[in-house]
């Protein structure tokens, strides 16, 4: 069997094998953080939530799924039904393909490249494609309106992540996701990692995530006190389903980097308790806790404001941030915690 694995076939085998895994895991995750999702927010509005179909409603996002698959498609008389059908299934995709280069424990990786953080950035960068091509593939003028501003929200808060990002690879040396949680791996357990040097970072980069992502209170391509419901406007049955699971594909996506670049990734917070892929998910669902409760607790931004803090906020204070960190790096201020090159 050995000898196999090390042939072509056997080889192709095994990493179709580690993409199905993959695949898996991040699908079945995604049916549990729907149900979460609908939890959390519930419980906030002390109401229960999903809680008939299967125990505890657990089974609630399965019946949703199959609602979704065994409806009709419907496509707009006058939308272009290439374009119409293919947006959705590049929003998916691509939000899919990120996955392939987040380790969750040391060495469980598909694709150890050393331009991983590059690769995230470049593929979350397209994912905007998707929703223009929706918008556009619909001919109508909501989702049009609802896919530009979209467009402009996700490009906009792209710039101030890409920033935050560059705080990091300078402290860090390298643009391999590995390599960073390797550096923050100290004697100091919880307080060695990047969340103390990079604090303010951390907030920016939850906050931009949530615009990035078209989360609460930054949802306004699907606000439908505005815009019906923005670009997915047109949209029913699986094509819908695509765009709605691609953006908690993209969301639980965030919540793994932010564990990855600030928390240690697999990285246990106690110094002497064994590390392990426990803690990455464990650091996952955590975040994935905090997106769910700013949705259930702030109210919907203004596009103004939205953009405002975008451009005239974040994007300042990153950049200078990006300069601090340069220097403190440079001049190993902080008694090196902006500075771990050797690692």
């Amino acid at each position: 069997m050995a000898d196999f694995l090390v042939t072509p076939a056997g080889i192709a085998i095994l990493m179709i094998a580690q993409i199905l895994a993959i695949i898996a895991f991040v699908m079945i995750s995604l049916i549990f953080l729907v149900y979460g999702d609908r939890k959390i927010w519930a419980a906030v509005q002390m109401r229960r939530g999903p809680n008939v179909v299967g125990t505890f409603g657990v089974l609630q996002s399965v019946a949703d799924v199959l609602k979704y698959v065994f409806k009709e498609v419907i496509i707009p008389a006058g939308a272009d039904k290439t374009v119409f059908l293919l947006a959705p299934m590049i929003s998916f995709v691509l939000a899919l393909l990120a996955w392939s280069v987040i380790p969750f424990n040391d060495g469980w990786v598909l694709a150890d490249i050393n331009v991983a953080l590059l690769f995230v950035f470049a593929i979350s960068s397209l994912e905007v494609y998707g929703v223009i091509m929706g918008g556009w593939a619909s001919n109508s003028k909501y989702p049009f309106l609802g896919s530009l501003r979209s467009a402009a929200q996700m490009i906009s808060y792209e710039v101030s992540i890409g920033l935050i990002i560059i705080g990091v690879i300078i402290s860090t040396g390298s643009m391999n996701l590995g390599a960073i949680v390797h550096a923050q791996d100290t004697s100091y357990g919880f307080f060695g990692w990047y969340w103390l040097p990079h604090l303010p970072m951390v907030f920016l980069f939850f906050i931009s995530a949530l615009a990035e992502t078209n989360r609460p209170p930054f949802d306004l391509p699907e606000a439908e006190s505005e815009l019906v419901a923005g670009y997915q406007v047109e949209y029913s049955s699986t094509p819908f389903l695509l765009f709605m699971a691609g953006e908690y594909v993209a969301i639980f996506l965030m919540c793994a980097l932010t564990s990855l670049l600030f928390f240690g990734g697999w990285l246990s917070p106690i110094p002497g308790v064994a590390d392990g892929p426990h803690w990455m998910i464990a650091k996952m669902l955590f975040f994935f806790f905090l997106f769910a409760m700013v949705k259930a607790i702030t109210p919907r931004y203004r596009y103004d404001q939205l953009m405002r803090l975008g451009w005239k906020v974040f994007l300042p204070f990153s950049l200078a941030w990006v300069v601090f960190a340069a220097f403190a790096a440079r001049f190993d201020w902080f008694w090196g915690g902006f500075a771990r090159w050797p690692v």
